[in-house]
């Protein structure tokens, strides 16, 4: 008798793939603290570098009878690719070949920056915390295209064995790289959310209506990654759920749950306190365990647990976007030097909260989204924004195209970039793939992005569903 006929995969190394970003244990928090101090100033150092003047006047070519709309988006073009080799490149490199000397080259990266500002500000330069009263909200709009900059790299670049293991996704606890995005993209929400900005009301219809979206591509990706045997680390969020499914509750939970700003922290932390409480008394080993059972909450336990840590994060970044930036007492509209002060004292607090949390009550966990993991995503993004504070003491621009258009199209950004990731693993075996070849993959695909989405936005095109 034959044998039964074995629907051919368009994934045949499934296996082989989640078992490479299984059982991790990620990186110290110093190496943590190292990549937050790096990429920022690669930031900084792009502001301070004259841009490709967009109109054309500055090109030199030998046909002046080019019209000068195609001259300009030829500098458009050169600007974009400057963008993207002072920023991106850079990036990546410390992902990847450069990422066993990161404490150094960040030492250096912070040692340079601050000296080139105290030669710019003894030599007379009229830089200084006295820029516009709402240049905080720049500095946002700054740490949310890193934020998503950081996401579209490591989401492919883990499938390669270029990528060191330390940075991937841990199993159960530990911090690296990757655990901080879910939490970076939550927060980043939050600081300049509907609730931040104090306009609370929005009824049921409303919420579920501008979720909605969120809840479809939950649907979309769980359908596509079924149908193409895409690999799925179970441990990560459950069978079925996934991060817009997250992103999608916590909005629903915040929206029918109206909080005031100004008490949000309160509250936030009052959910967190009592969501970890339940984690010490037995909850973690129930989300911990590999054991399942056949109903929806069982399947998919990591996913709907973690949803009130990450509730309760979302709500302190609603507070402090209320207190930084919004709210009528924000120091961003009379002191950018006290607010820059706030941020700092903030992230260093945190920090400390953090190590004292996984030393003596549970350590790190993204997996369950315990209170150490909140605190460590608070800590390392308010570092984050803190460096980008101190634009104001460089002479420059104060964003850059790239930025520009990858803040317009985020949430396309990001779509796409998933939709790259998948084919690239598809199509190649990532496993295999040498060094040289991965970081030529990489490269193609991160310039391919930046330059579709460069182009959408110089042609006014937006993504946006509500």
């Amino acid at each position: 008798m034959d044998p039964p006929l074995t629907k051919p995969s368009f994934n045949p190394n499934k296996h082989l793939k989640e078992e490479f970003v299984s059982n991790l244990s990620g990186s110290s928090m110093l190496e943590i603290v190292a990549l937050t101090v790096a990429i920022p100033i690669l930031v900084l150092i792009r502001h301070s570098i004259p841009s490709i003047s967009i109109t054309g006047a500055s090109l030199k070519k030998k046909n002046d009878d080019v019209p000068s709309r195609n001259r300009s988006f030829i500098a458009y073009l050169a600007t974009l690719s400057l963008d993207f080799l002072v920023i991106v490149v850079p990036m990546l490199l410390f992902f990847t070949v450069l990422a066993d000397w990161i404490c150094i080259l960040a030492s250096l990266l912070a040692i340079l920056t601050l000296l080139y500002i105290a030669v710019k500000r003894s030599g007379g330069s009229s830089s200084s915390f006295e820029g516009e009263p709402n240049s905080l909200r720049a500095y946002i709009t700054s740490y949310r295209v890193i934020v998503m900059i950081i996401t579209f790299l490591c989401i492919l670049a883990v499938d390669f064995r270029i990528f060191p293991r330390r940075y991937a996704k841990t199993e159960t606890y530990g911090t690296s790289l990757m655990d901080l995005g879910v939490g970076a993209f939550v927060l980043a929400n939050s600081l300049v959310s509907r609730q931040a900005r104090n306009i609370t009301s929005v009824n049921w219809k409303t919420a579920i209506f501008s979720t909605s979206p969120l809840i479809i591509l939950g649907f979309i990706r769980l359908i596509t990654t079924t149908g193409v045997d895409y690999q799925v680390h179970v441990g990560e969020y459950g069978v079925h759920w996934n991060f817009f499914f997250t992103l999608a509750a916590v909005s629903i939970l915040t929206s029918f749950v109206n909080i005031p700003p100004q008490y949000s922290g309160v509250f936030g932390s009052l959910v967190l306190v009592g969501y970890q409480f339940c984690l010490v008394h037995g909850l973690n080993h129930y989300l911990l365990s590999n054991e399942r059972g056949k109903d929806i909450i069982s399947q998919n336990k990591e996913g709907i647990f973690s949803i009130f840590g990450y509730w309760g994060l979302y709500l302190l970044g609603v507070y402090l976007g209320n207190y930084l930036i919004f709210g009528s007492h924000s120091p961003g509209f009379r002191s950018s030097r006290w607010a820059w002060m706030r941020v700092w004292i903030l992230s260093i607090l945190f920090w400390l909260i953090t190590m004292l949390l996984d030393r003596h009550v549970e350590r790190v966990s993204r997996r369950t989204c315990n209170l150490p993991y909140v605190t460590i995503v608070l800590a390392d993004n308010l570092q984050l924004l803190a460096i980008l504070m101190m634009a104001d003491l460089v002479p420059g621009n104060k964003t850059s195209i790239l930025e520009e258009a990858f803040n317009r199209n985020l949430l396309a950004t990001f779509l796409l970039a998933n939709i790259l990731t998948g084919l690239v693993n598809l199509s190649v075996d990532t496993l295999s793939a040498s060094s040289f070849t991965a970081l030529f993959i990489l490269l193609v695909y991160a310039y391919s992005l930046s330059i579709v989405i460069g182009i959408a936005d110089y042609f006014g095109m937006k993504l946006k569903f509500w």
